[in-house]
């Protein structure tokens, strides 16, 4: 079976990337990994934020990790609220809540269910006029402000067809190393700026992979 996943050993679906040993292999983003990367993009796109919140899968995210989220921002005089959902019911009333609280931006955390349910999360923080950063720079390729990590298509296309290849010509799953994404992209959505009415950093924006205007 080749599967993906954001982090298959701390999912129980591998014991190492390099030898999974069972019937699985595939891919693991670690997505969560780049948590702390988008955090500092979404922290350059609002200068002088005082105030930003991080909406996380409490079936995804750790707290070691969002402990680390808090700290990196404490450093930089930044306060971080976490709101936390585990269902689709949740993610509307989580954002309403940060904004509520004075959350002045928005780190949509690695997570299938947020990714699943990202029509949610668009519509809100378009509401609520909160600019936002996502874990799939396919998000920013349409309505999304900011992306940042592997595309999909990628990983699918370059890494998981070789994989599957490999298993249809016979090789076990047990000896086909677990692999990780290694290009990312970062993709700056101008038009979703506008309908917020924010105003990028020309500076973050000539650093982008993708502009979308």
């Amino acid at each position: 079976m080749v599967v993906l996943a954001d982090d298959m050993i701390r999912a129980g679906l591998v014991p190492s990337l390099a030898q999974p040993g069972g019937n699985i292999t595939g891919v693991s983003i670690l997505a969560t990994e780049l948590d702390g990367k988008r955090q500092d993009i979404l922290m350059e796109a609002v200068p002088g934020v005082r105030h930003i919140a991080a909406l996380g899968d409490v079936n995804t995210t750790t707290e070691a990790q969002l402990r680390a989220l808090q700290d990196a921002a404490r450093a930089r005089g930044i306060e971080l609220s976490i709101n936390q959902v585990s269902s689709r019911d949740d993610i509307a009333p989580a954002i309403d809540a940060a904004k509520r609280l004075g959350a002045q931006a928005l780190n949509v955390l690695a997570s299938a269910l947020l990714f699943n349910n990202r029509e949610i999360v668009l519509q809100r923080v378009a509401a609520l006029r909160l600019p936002a950063i996502y874990q799939w720079p396919e998000v920013a390729d349409h309505e999304g402000l900011l992306g940042y990590g592997p595309r999909i298509v990628h990983i699918y296309r370059d890494i998981i067809a070789r994989q599957v290849i490999k298993v249809l010509r016979g090789t076990s799953p047990a000896v086909i190393p677990v692999e990780q994404p290694t290009k990312f992209e970062f993709v700056v959505n101008l038009r979703a700026a506008k309908a917020i009415g924010h105003e990028l950093p020309a500076g973050l924006v000539l650093r982008a992979d993708t502009v979308v205007e």
